[in-house]
């Protein structure tokens, strides 16, 4: 995958992201009455991070630890074959999610093939009660019939542009960008930038 795609557009910046994930927090509590039973479950490689963002904005708002985990789905994957060094992350979620409500956070909503990749991931953990959708961006395109329950914000985008989202604990700044892609070019996440001592 090429990562030198030229910049677009800046659709979202710190502060715009900062103030989504507060508002999908509380429309998270608004819609379950509460924090009882919910369980928040980020898919690596920034849906897990921003899950960690939105469990620390719920227990600001209801005072209350939710559970939270990461879920990696590079061996659910359909284009898993195709992949012949697939980035493999670890599954971590250190709590029962059978009875639960868990809400699956993703970063940027395309196909849906991601979103089915991880409902496949999460059944072979457990028998949750329900599962919810919340992501930061939802870019349109959809190929499977699947629809976010929590969405910072829609972005209109072309099959020709990779919509990506940058955080600042590991890339060094905050912001959502619609990148060009040029030929041979795959949508999908930045890679992760190593920082610091790692």
């Amino acid at each position: 995958m090429n990562d030198t795609g030229t910049v677009k557009s800046i659709c979202m910046d710190a502060d715009e992201i900062e103030r989504s994930l507060t508002r999908i927090a509380h429309q998270i509590l608004e819609t379950n009455k509460g924090a009882e039973g919910l369980a928040l479950v980020g898919i690596v490689t920034r849906g897990d991070l921003l899950a960690k963002m939105l469990a620390a904005k719920i227990d600001e708002i209801e005072g209350v630890e939710v559970p939270l985990g990461a879920l990696d789905i590079s061996f659910y994957r359909d284009d898993f074959m195709t992949h012949f060094a697939p980035e493999v992350h670890s599954t971590d979620i250190p709590f029962d999610i059978d009875g639960k409500t868990v809400v699956l956070v993703d970063d940027i909503l395309y196909t849906g093939r991601t979103i089915r990749a991880a409902l496949d991931a999460l059944m072979d953990i457990g028998r949750p009660a329900a599962v919810q959708l919340a992501v930061l961006v939802d870019r349109g395109h959809r190929e499977l019939p699947i629809r976010a329950d929590y969405v910072g914000k829609n972005v209109p985008s072309s099959s020709d542009e990779n919509v990506r989202l940058f955080l600042e604990d590991i890339d060094g700044t905050s912001a959502v960008e619609i990148l060009a892609m040029g030929p041979g070019d795959r949508a999908g996440a930045a890679p992760i930038q190593k920082t610091g001592g790692e």
